[in-house]
C-alpha cells in the first residue's frame, strides 16, 4: 500500500506531516527524517485494528489483503 504524505515546515522550526487519505493522522519531528519516521508510525497505529475486531466467529472469518 502506498499513501501520500504531506510534509511542511511548522511555525516553531519543526516539520509537520499528515496523510490526507487518513483523516486526523498527523505527526511532527525536529528533522525531515524524524517526521517521516513518526508519520509512518502514526499510520501503522491508525490502521491497526482493535483486538476485538479480529475475533473470528462461526459467521465470520478474518482475511488479510494486500493493497
Amino acid at each position: 500500500m502506498n499513501l501520500k504524505v504531506i510534509v511542511e515546515p511548522g511555525e516553531d522550526g519543526y516539520f509537520v506531516a499528515h496523510c490526507p487519505s487518513l483523516k486526523s493522522c498527523w505527526s511532527l519531528g525536529k528533522t525531515r527524517e524524524e517526521v517521516l519516521h513518526n508519520i509512518r508510525e502514526a499510520i501503522d497505529l491508525y490502521l491497526e485494528p482493535e483486538p476485538l475486531e479480529l475475533i473470528q466467529s462461526e459467521n465470520s472469518e478474518v482475511v488479510e489483503l494486500s493493497i
